[in-house]
């Protein structure tokens, strides 16, 4: 009897413990407190810390004096944070609640350079990822982005800087063509290789790659024994590249990426993805 009483006793003290351990734990400081540790972690790079007295600011004060500038403080201490689908996150979030904030360009800048860096993170610093190979999808949305950037606020200090990497966003896309096209002339899926580098030539003309994606439609076409799309794709790398290796001395179109082979019908059929029977 007297071992259930003390087992009781205890099995209390431990409940009253935990209780008031939590309590302690949800003390909720002023709402200056959270900003100025959270505005003190972020100077000493500590953005973990910065993260979650903004998240405890926003949570206590939603509405609050340092409201709006805890918000934009947590779009930067989640992407310092390496946490990019976060910043992403919190960036929606303050252009939502605050449409016309006159901090509503570095709000939409730092949607974009999530979404730019989102395929680029911790991965490929270790791993050979070729930047080309990946889902264009986040650098489609980081160009929206910085679009919109642009046509809202033209004069935002953060223009310049998206306007680059709008530019390095279509050479990805081009490249992820590319390379797409080669792969398909590897599997002898010459149509739709051509799909590819003729989607290269009229959507990122300005590329580093569209040399390549001529040489591609012009071979691609004389295999396919398309005469006239043949010619036209030799007249334009001709007319923009005449140094291209592609071409000889007299400037006549000599690349042989292409070889004939039998395959079987099914392999024809299937792009050659599942291979000959």
């Amino acid at each position: 009897m007297r071992s259930g009483v003390r087992l009781l006793l205890l099995s209390a003290l431990v409940v009253l413990m935990t209780a008031c351990a939590t309590n302690k734990q949800e003390e909720v400081l002023p709402e200056k407190t959270y900003y100025e540790n959270a505005r003190e972690a972020m100077n000493s790079g500590n953005f973990n810390e910065a993260e979650q007295n903004l998240d405890a600011l926003e949570t206590y004060y939603p509405f609050g004096r340092y409201a709006e500038q805890a918000q934009l403080d947590l779009i930067y201490a989640r992407y310092q944070n390496l946490d990019l689908e976060g910043a992403r996150a919190a960036a929606d979030r303050f252009l939502r609640l605050n449409p016309q904030s006159e901090h509503a360009d570095y709000a939409l800048y730092m949607r974009g350079l999530a979404s730019y860096n989102l395929d680029l993170g911790l991965a490929s610093r270790y791993f050979p990822i070729d930047v080309a190979a990946r889902d264009p999808g986040e650098q489609v949305q980081a160009f929206r982005d910085f679009s919109e950037l642009l046509n809202r606020f033209p004069q935002s200090p953060y223009a310049a800087d998206a306007r680059k990497r709008m530019i390095a966003v279509r050479q990805r896309l081009a490249e992820l063509e590319i390379h797409a096209a080669r792969y398909y002339i590897k599997r002898e899926a010459y149509v739709a290789a051509n799909t590819r580098a003729r989607y290269v030539v009229e959507n990122y003309p300005t590329t580093p790659v569209v040399e390549e994606a001529l040489i591609i439609l012009a071979e691609t076409f004389r295999f396919l024994d398309l005469k006239k799309g043949h010619q036209d794709a030799v007249a334009m790398l001709r007319e923009n590249f005449p140094d291209s290796e592609a071409l000889n001395s007299d400037g006549t179109f000599e690349a042989n990426l292409l070889k004939r082979e039998n395959r079987s019908l099914s392999s024809v059929v299937t792009f050659g993805l599942m291979g000959d029977e």
